[in-house]
């Protein structure tokens, strides 16, 4: 089983397949009225999806010190997430646990990639580091999505070759906005999972969990699984994000 979960690396196609799908899936009902409306209210940024908000004041959910020390100790699990991991974490913990795996976790509204890799890296230095680590973050990256690609070798460095990685790759095309920019968070989420896997290719110890290709798998998913276009419905979408990234920690 760890064999062919470890093996399975997406084809570009198969990545640009899936977020062709999502996006035709996501932006099918909207009509022209709509989009102008929508696309007028926001600044398309550079990459067309907007621009990133402050996020620091946002909701987080950060493990104390004991149990950042625990897990640790115990060779568990820390996680570092966005919005995604702030409503979705507390269940995954609650999982994994009756697997008798701890979670020590740091998860922040809004929160890029960077930030994200910098917390890892205040871990790392602090209490260091249980040889799985969870990167649920990505989502953020859809409005600067070329800061992805450093990111992820960073994370890699940080974490060496004797850990493993898993990181949940994004699908979004928030359905709350205009047509226009729609299409371009597929875009730039198919870039950001083009870099992901890109990245596979180089580490051996980076797991990709394929959260985007689960969705566009089958019809109908990204209406049932996601709440705004983004985040997972609960608890549909929630039990199937956590289900995937607990069998990939599973394989190994």
């Amino acid at each position: 089983m760890r064999k062919r979960l470890s093996s399975f690396r997406p084809s570009r196609r198969l990545l640009f397949a899936a977020g062709t799908a999502a996006a035709a899936s996501t932006v099918a009902s909207a009509s022209a009225a709509s989009a102008e409306a929508g696309t007028g209210l926001v600044s398309l940024g550079n990459y067309g999806s907007g621009v990133l908000g402050a996020w620091e004041r946002q909701a987080r959910a950060i493990s104390n010190e004991a149990q950042i020390r625990k897990t640790r100790e115990t060779d568990g699990v820390f996680m570092f997430g966005d919005s995604i991991g702030v409503q979705d974490g507390p269940a995954l913990v609650r999982q994994l646990a009756t697997l008798g795996i701890s979670v020590a976790v740091h998860n922040w509204a809004g929160r890029p990639v960077t930030p994200a890799v910098d917390a890892l890296d205040t871990w790392a230095q602090d209490y260091g580091l249980p040889h799985r680590i969870l990167m649920s973050v990505g989502s953020n990256d859809i409005f600067t999505p070329p800061a992805v690609e450093a990111q992820v070798d960073r994370t890699m460095r940080i974490v060496g070759d004797e850990r493993t990685v898993y990181w949940v790759n994004v699908q979004a095309a928030r359905t709350a906005l205009g047509y226009e920019v729609k299409v371009a968070d597929q875009r730039n989420s198919a870039w950001i999972n083009l870099q992901l896997a890109d990245a596979q290719r180089r580490y051996e110890n980076l797991r990709i969990v394929h959260w985007a290709e689960h969705l566009a798998s089958k019809p109908n998913r990204l209406a049932r699984y996601l709440r705004d276009g983004l985040h997972p419905s609960v608890p549909l979408g929630q039990n199937a994000r956590n289900s995937l990234i607990i069998d990939a920690i599973k394989a190994g």
